[in-house]
């Protein structure tokens, strides 16, 4: 039984890897090579221009969030936050409430060079949402990760879209993190060719 359980976590995982689907502002798709490749094109476009990168999510995804923050301006030298300090999330929560957690800080910091990288496994949280429409009120390139049903509506929202077909949270985190992870490494490569 647990066996099957764990061959079957695998298969759905492949299936999820296997399945990412892209598209953009006019819900045109594309498969996962390409859309990996524009998510490069778009941060590399927007750190020429002066560009940040700010990741947000909840829970598991507050952690992808995070550690990419940390790894795309280590490793690339792109400036890169995450709005998950708990000062901040205590503070506009209680302020504001929960769901303006992360519009706040959006509204604030970002501009028109800026990236939002929105990741959320329903693409139906609310806080997620509310943000992403305050960064395309500031201009800022939005670029989503979401999972579950295709009909989500953070999957409409982003200048980049890439969407897992899964219906499990595991499978679905893993499957983000890896798309950010490729396009980290691909991005590492780029500036720094080994020899």
């Amino acid at each position: 039984m647990r066996k099957q359980r764990i061959r079957d976590y695998y298969a759905e995982l492949k299936r999820s890897m296997d399945g990412i689907i892209g598209t953009d502002g006019n819900g045109a798709a594309f498969a996962c090579d390409e859309a990996i490749e524009r998510l490069v094109t778009l941060v590399t476009d927007q750190a020429a221009a002066g560009g940040k990168l700010y990741f947000i999510g909840n829970g598991a995804s507050a952690s992808i969030a995070s550690h990419q923050a940390v790894d795309f301006w280590k490793g690339t030298g792109i400036p890169s936050l995450c709005f998950n300090d708990a000062a901040l999330l205590t503070c506009i929560s209680n302020d504001y409430g929960y769901p303006s957690v992360f519009e706040k800080p959006v509204e604030l910091f970002l501009g028109p060079q800026d990236v939002l990288v929105a990741i959320s496994s329903s693409g139906e949280s609310e806080n997620i949402l509310r943000a992403v429409s305050a960064a395309r009120r500031k201009g800022s390139k939005v670029l989503t990760l979401s999972g579950f049903k295709e009909s989500n509506r953070l999957r409409k929202l982003g200048d980049l879209n890439l969407y897992v077909p899964a219906t499990d949270y595991g499978p679905i985190e893993v499957t983000h993190h890896s798309i950010l992870h490729c396009a980290l490494d691909t991005l590492m490569r780029q500036r720094h060719p080994r020899t």
